[in-house]
C-alpha cells in the first residue's frame, strides 16, 4: 500500500493534466468512451453502456451503447480501452476517522498469536520513544486461539514505562497495561459503569474494559490536535479511494470529526462523499442543531442523523441475547440502553427529522429496536428509513418485522466470514438460523444496505461482494458456504453495496448508480464483475477512481 501512496501522486497528476488542462474557462460535457460499462437501475436490474456523457456539474448526462451517436462537441474525451466501468461503491457503515487514525497507529490485525502481538507492541514502543501513550487497534483473541482475553500483566512485561491502550478489532473492548489504568485512576475499587464491564480476577482489573467501560480512559488519553485529525482524514480518504469507495456513511461522527470534514471541504480537499450519523444526541444537536444539514460541498458532506448503541459485540460477549451465551453460562450481554432510554433518544431525533441508525447485534437487541420502531412509527410518520446497524443475530420470528416497519438492515458481509467460528462458539449451532440472514431478510421484503464497518474490517468492498455470494472466506471455507441458503446473487449483493446503501442514507436521488442526473462517481477495474468468479471478484483491483467526472485516484503500475 505504501508504494502506491507514494507514487500515485505523479500518475494522478499526469492523468488530471491530460484530462482537464483545456483553454476553456469552465468545463463543458465530457465523454467517457470505449468502456465495458455496467450499473444497476433502481430495481437492481443491470444497465450496460459503452460510453457515458458527463455534464459540467459532474453528473451523468447520458449513457450510450455502441450504436448510439456520440456528441460532437465535448471538452474532453477519455478512451477507456474496453476496461470495465462500474459505479463507485457506497459503504453503508464505516468509521472514517477511526480508519485514518488506525492507519497511523499500531495495527495488530495481522497478528496470529498473543506472542506475535506482544513482539509487535514491544517493537513499536521501541521505534516510537517520544509517544506519551502507545495507541493501537485490531487485536482479536479469537484469531489468536487464546481461549481468553489477554491481560495487563502480559502488556506490562513488554511495555511498563508508559500507558498502552489497544482497541479490540470490533471496537467494543480495550486492552490496557498497568500504567494506563494508573493514569486513568482505575483501581480494584472502580466499578463497572452501566452498559459496560471491567473484567476482574481476584477483585483486580485484568486490563480488559468492555463497551462503556472504555470511556473511563477518555480524560487521560491526550486528545489529537486538529492537525493530527486532518492528517488522519487525508489518510482515510486515500485508502477509501484506492479501495473503490466513493461514498461512506460515517457511523458515530463527533463534533471534532465534523470540524475535520468541514476544514477539508473548505479547502477543497474533501474527495470522498461522507454522510454523517452523529455519535449520540449531544453531537447531533451540536453539529446540526434544529435538523439534518443540507448537502454541502457539491454533495460531499451531510449530517443525516444519529447513531445509537443498544448492545455490544459478540467477540467481547457484549451482544445482547435472548438466552445466555453457550460458552459462558449466566451471561446474556450488555444492555447499553433501556427500552425507555432508546425510545426517548429515537424520539428526540425523529421529532426534528433526524434519521436514526441503531447498533444491534444480538437477537434481543434486534427485538428491542424493532419493538421501539413499531411503537414510534405511529407518532413519527412518513418516510423515516429507520436503520438497524449490523442486525447480525436475528430471531427467525423477527425477520419479517424489518419489512413490516420499513426498517433497513445495514449489514456487513465480511463479518459473517470473520465471525463464523466465534458465532458458533458463542451461540451454538442451534441458535444460528437467523444469523447474517441476508437472503431471508431480502426475501421478506426488507431493504439491505451493505458496508464494511471499517476499520473493524478492511474497506475492500470486493471481499464483501464475494462473501455475500458464497458465504465462504478468502480460503474458500467452509466449502459450499456457511448456511448457504442465505447466499445472495451477485446482482443482489452489488445492489446492496450501491443503490441499497444510497437509499439507506436518503441519497438515492444523487448517488449509488450511474444514471442521468446522478453524480458521475465511478471506477475503472480489472474484472468484469458480472462474469468473474467470486475468487476473481475478491481479488479485483481498482485501476482508477473518479469523483464527479474527475480522476481522484490512479493506481501506479
Amino acid at each position: 500500500m505504501d508504494g502506491w501512496l507514494k507514487n500515485c501522486g505523479t500518475a494522478l497528476g499526469a492523468v488530471a493534466a491530460a484530462v482537464f488542462l483545456t483553454p476553456a474557462p469552465a468545463l463543458a460535457d465530457s465523454l467517457i468512451e470505449n468502456v465495458n460499462g455496467m450499473t444497476l437501475d433502481s430495481e437492481g436490474k443491470v444497465i450496460r453502456f459503452a460510453a457515458m456523457v458527463i455534464d459540467d456539474d459532474g453528473k451523468v448526462k447520458q449513457l450510450l451503447d455502441r450504436r448510439d451517436k456520440r456528441p460532437r462537441e465535448v471538452d474532453f474525451q477519455f478512451d477507456g480501452k474496453g476496461q470495465t466501468v462500474i459505479p463507485g461503491f457506497f459503504d453503508a457503515h464505516g468509521h472514517v476517522m477511526g480508519m485514518g487514525f488506525g492507519a497511523l497507529t499500531l495495527d495488530l490485525s495481522d497478528t496470529s498469536s498473543l506472542a506475535e502481538a506482544l513482539a509487535k507492541i514491544s517493537q513499536y514502543a521501541a521505534d516510537n520513544p517520544g509517544r506519551q501513550w502507545i495507541i493501537g487497534n485490531g487485536w482479536n483473541q479469537e484469531a489468536w486461539g487464546l481461549g481468553r482475553f489477554p491481560t495487563a500483566a502480559e502488556l506490562d512485561a513488554v511495555v511498563a514505562d508508559r500507558p498502552v491502550f489497544l482497541s479490540r478489532v470490533d471496537g467494543h473492548a480495550v486492552w490496557v497495561n498497568g500504567a494506563a489504568m494508573a493514569a486513568a485512576g482505575i483501581s480494584s475499587a472502580t466499578k463497572s459503569p452501566g452498559g459496560g464491564s471491567i473484567e476482574k480476577s481476584g477483585g483486580k482489573p485484568t486490563g480488559i474494559f468492555v463497551d462503556t467501560a472504555m470511556d473511563l480512559f477518555d480524560a487521560a488519553i491526550p486528545a489529537p490536535k486538529p492537525v493530527d485529525r486532518d492528517v488522519a482524514l487525508s489518510k482515510a480518504q486515500d485508502i477509501l479511494l484506492a479501495s473503490g469507495v466513493t461514498s461512506i456513511a460515517d457511523m458515530g461522527t463527533t463534533m471534532q470529526d465534523w470540524q475535520s470534514f468541514r476544514r477539508a471541504g473548505d479547502k477543497g480537499r474533501l474527495k470522498v462523499r461522507i454522510i454523517s450519523y452523529a455519535a449520540e444526541i449531544e453531537n447531533m444537536i451540536a453539529i446540526a442543531g434544529p435538523g439534518p444539514s443540507p448537502w454541502l460541498y457539491d454533495d460531499h458532506l451531510r449530517l443525516a442523523g444519529v447513531k445509537l448503541y443498544i448492545d455490544g459485540a459478540l467477540g467481547s460477549r457484549g451482544a445482547l441475547l435472548k438466552k445466555p451465551y453457550a460458552d459462558k453460562a449466566g451471561e446474556s450481554g450488555l444492555a447499553m440502553l433501556s427500552s425507555a432510554q432508546l425510545k426517548n433518544k429515537m424520539s428526540r431525533a425523529a421529532m426534528d427529522g433526524f434519521q436514526t441508525a441503531v447498533h444491534a447485534i444480538g437477537d434481543q437487541a434486534n427485538d428491542d429496536i424493532l419493538s421501539a420502531i413499531e411503537e414510534l412509527r405511529y407518532t413519527y410518520k412518513g418516510d423515516r428509513r429507520w436503520r438497524v446497524e449490523h442486525a447480525q443475530i436475528v430471531d427467525p420470528a423477527d425477520i419479517g418485522r424489518f419489512a413490516a416497519t420499513g426498517t433497513i438492515a445495514s449489514m456487513q458481509p465480511v463479518h459473517q466470514t470473520s465471525d463464523r467460528l466465534m458465532a458458533e462458539a458463542r451461540l451454538g449451532t442451534d441458535r444460528l438460523v437467523g444469523a447474517y440472514a441476508w437472503q431471508s431478510l431480502l426475501a421478506s421484503g426488507a431493504k439491505l444496505a451493505f458496508g464494511t464497518d471499517v476499520p473493524v474490517e478492511s474497506p475492500n468492498p470486493f471481499a464483501g461482494l464475494a462473501a455475500a455470494m458464497t458465504r465462504e472466506d478468502a480460503a474458500g471455507q467452509p466449502f459450499g458456504g456457511w448456511m448457504p441458503k442465505e447466499k445472495l446473487s451477485r446482482e443482489q449483493a452489488w445492489n446492496a453495496y450501491t443503490n441499497g446503501a444510497a437509499y439507506a442514507a436518503f441519497a438515492e436521488d444523487r448517488l449509488g448508480s450511474l444514471q442521468p442526473g446522478r453524480r458521475a462517481d465511478f471506477l475503472i477495474i480489472d474484472q468484469d464483475i458480472l462474469l468473474a468468479t467470486p475468487e476473481q471478484i475478491r481479488n479485483a483491483q481498482v485501476l482508477q477512481t473518479w469523483i464527479a467526472g474527475r480522476p481522484a485516484f490512479v493506481r501506479s503500475r
